[in-house]
């Protein structure tokens, strides 16, 4: 099976080299890299441009700062494999652990693999207390609506089977995307797993995006995308 991986990007100039290269360093050999450069400013757009866009197979650059949500919109239509995982550009996920995210795809037992930062043995960064609260609270209030049991509804690391994310229209442009494509998964009657994952997470001082607000805009996509949409 080909492997699909989606790196949507954003001012990530001191990590988007080292991702590449540990995702080509990853032990799924038949990869295909699909970055989306959401308008970076930093000098990310640039290094991509001079260096790094012959390291990958495609590198797709957003003339307007749009989101995470619309640059994995943007990521998943343009992607051919079997499998699509998400992979952020700030090195907290590990891509050895790509063979533990879609195992249960390959065996044919899933559609969609999320993997929970909450779960299992491998190592996890003590980070933010109050995240981790808001992280159960809103993992939570969408297993009470979805009727789901995960451990972790916004982690990064999803797989999916390409015709099942490719069939979706996602609709939000920030991270209002981690609710909202797991409340259309689950809508949708797919075979959801869920695997233990190492967790490298950032501070904000080392470049850490998602803040209070997202959290505000999570419950309200939580109640739109399983009550409304």
């Amino acid at each position: 099976m080909k492997l699909s991986v989606v790196i949507p990007c954003f001012n990530e100039i001191g990590t988007i080299g080292q991702v590449i290269e540990a995702v080509k360093a990853s032990p799924v050999k038949n990869c295909e890299i699909v970055i989306v450069d959401d308008c970076s400013t930093d000098g990310t757009r640039e290094l991509l441009q001079s260096k790094l866009e012959c390291q990958v197979d495609q590198v797709i650059y957003h003339h307007k700062n749009k989101g995470k949500g619309a640059a994995l919109r943007t990521g998943f239509a343009a992607v051919t494999g079997d499998i699509v995982i998400v992979q952020d550009a700030d090195l907290e996920y590990d891509p050895q652990e790509y063979p533990l995210m879609i195992e249960p795809i390959v065996k044919r037992k899933a559609d969609v693999v999320f993997g929970s930062r909450f779960q299992g043995s491998r190592p996890h960064r003590v980070v933010y207390y109050w995240h981790m609260v808001g992280n159960k609270f809103l993992t939570t209030l969408s297993n009470m609506l979805t009727n789901i049991n995960l451990t972790d509804m916004e982690t990064c690391y999803k797989a999916f089977k390409r015709e099942v994310i490719q069939s979706i229209k996602i609709k939000e442009s920030r991270f209002g995307f981690e609710p909202e494509i797991t409340a259309k998964v689950a809508k949708m009657g797919c075979r959801i797993y869920e695997v233990g994952i190492s967790y490298y997470g950032r501070t904000y001082k080392e470049g850490k995006k998602i803040g209070w607000k997202d959290g505000f805009r999570a419950i309200y996509c939580i109640l739109k995308y399983n009550l409304f949409g």
